[in-house]
């Protein structure tokens, strides 16, 4: 169950819109926890399916090591130049991971709905090609909190 926005609800996302957001933006921050305690933060592409963030990361990265050794992570997307365009969404929770390690296009049919999404999106296929370096991260959110200040002009 995701844990309900108590502060800012005058600007916040109805699900709708959180849902039309996070399915167009391109661009997602990763935080992650090294052993040390301290953040890493990260840009990565991702895909919405409505659910769930997918996230498609090198297998030999940093943030793939610090999420084996610690899952959880929170992930900030957002958009906007001037103040009062400001938009995004926090999504925070426990990354799964899913599928092979890296994924090399085994069969996986609960990959098959992110990888189609993922190709179409950043490489305009209708099939993800598997480079033998990435692999599935899944964030279903425990908890979302999102804004909109374009909402701010509406009162």
């Amino acid at each position: 169950m995701t844990a309900t926005q108590r502060r800012g609800r005058r600007i916040m996302m109805s699900p709708e819109e959180l849902d039309a957001f996070l399915t167009g933006q391109r661009t997602c921050r990763v935080a992650t926890v090294g052993a040390d305690g301290r953040p890493h933060v990260s840009a990565l592409w991702f895909c919405w399916d409505g659910t769930s963030l997918w996230l498609y990361s090198l297998t030999r990265s940093r943030r793939w090591a610090q999420l084996r050794r610690d899952p959880r992570l929170a992930v900030i997307v957002d958009d906007g130049e001037e103040y009062g365009e400001l938009r995004g969404a926090e999504l925070s929770g426990t990354a799964e991971f899913v599928g092979e390690t890296p994924r090399t296009g085994e069969p996986h049919p609960e990959l098959d709905a992110p990888e189609r999404l993922f190709a179409g999106k950043y490489l305009g296929l209708e099939e993800l090609p598997h480079d033998g370096r990435h692999g599935w991260l899944r964030l279903t959110p425990e908890a979302v909190a999102s804004w909109d200040f374009r909402k701010m002009a509406e009162v």
